[in-house]
């Protein structure tokens, strides 16, 4: 049995000097495939540059709530955007799977307006394209919640980073959303999300690292990795109290499920 990891940014400078060498100690650990979101439309040429030279590469294209200050068209525009660079890419390699990294980031000084319009119109590309989408929501579930069920994409999508209540993971559990399961687990204090993802249906669930972000209990300011993807999955079954196994051979045929690989 072989691991996804559902979210990881390895197309980042941080992985510039080892990116390689730390791919090949995923795959020998059996991680055997990895999705990279897009996170901005300059970044998207790049991502699938890089994404088209490994087999079990995979990308998606959208824009991050935090590159939206720097996006330079309307929303509408960005809709076409997003359909145009997904037509060529099926046309190509073929590697493209979702729309995203898009959603709403209360954290952030963009105006939640701007953000709505420009998560908005990467939903309807998702929509157009029937494509799942990969949300990223932070401090914002009840506004996520609210534009998903106006706008809600027929090949669904996943809560990336997911940390919230039982009550909000059924939310999105009825519109047809997965939730990514990431390092956030690692963290005895997170207790709330620890006994959400513990009581969920495994069927639900996505593994997913984040690198080089979301660092891991014990190795806060370090680089996050795909290779420490196997810490989630142990971390995710003891707190079911479920053998490693079932984790990993769930989640993987989910990930495969979602973005249909």
């Amino acid at each position: 049995m072989s691991m996804i990891d559902s979210h990881c940014h390895l197309d980042f400078d941080a992985f510039a000097a080892d990116r390689q060498q730390v791919w090949q100690r995923c795959i020998a650990l059996d991680i055997q495939g990895v999705i990279i979101p897009g996170i901005s439309i300059p970044q998207w040429r790049q991502l699938f540059a890089l994404v088209n030279t490994q087999p079990g590469w995979y990308g998606a294209v959208g824009v991050h709530p935090w590159w939206i200050a720097e996006l330079a068209i309307e929303p509408a525009q960005l809709q076409r955007a997003v359909e145009e660079r997904v037509t060529r890419e099926r046309a190509g390699a073929n590697r493209c799977v979702a729309v995203g990294e898009c959603g709403l980031d209360a954290n952030i000084y963009t105006p939640m307006e701007a953000q709505l319009a420009v998560f908005s119109s990467q939903l309807r590309a998702a929509q157009n394209l029937e494509l799942p989408v990969i949300v990223h929501c932070v401090r914002a579930h009840s506004e996520v919640i609210r534009i998903l069920k106006k706008m809600r994409p027929q090949k669904g999508g996943v809560i990336h980073a997911f940390s919230g209540s039982r009550e909000i993971a059924e939310e999105y559990r009825r519109l047809g959303f997965m939730l990514g399961v990431g390092g956030t687990i690692t963290y005895p204090r997170a207790s709330k999300t620890r006994d959400t993802l513990a009581s969920v249906p495994l069927e639900s669930l996505l593994l997913e690292s984040d690198a080089p972000d979301m660092p891991h209990a014990g190795h806060q300011g370090e680089r996050n990795s795909p290779e420490y993807l196997p810490a989630v999955a142990e971390t995710l079954a003891a707190l079911r109290g479920i053998d490693v196994q079932q984790v990993i051979a769930q989640t993987e045929k989910n990930t495969r499920a979602l973005f249909n690989l």
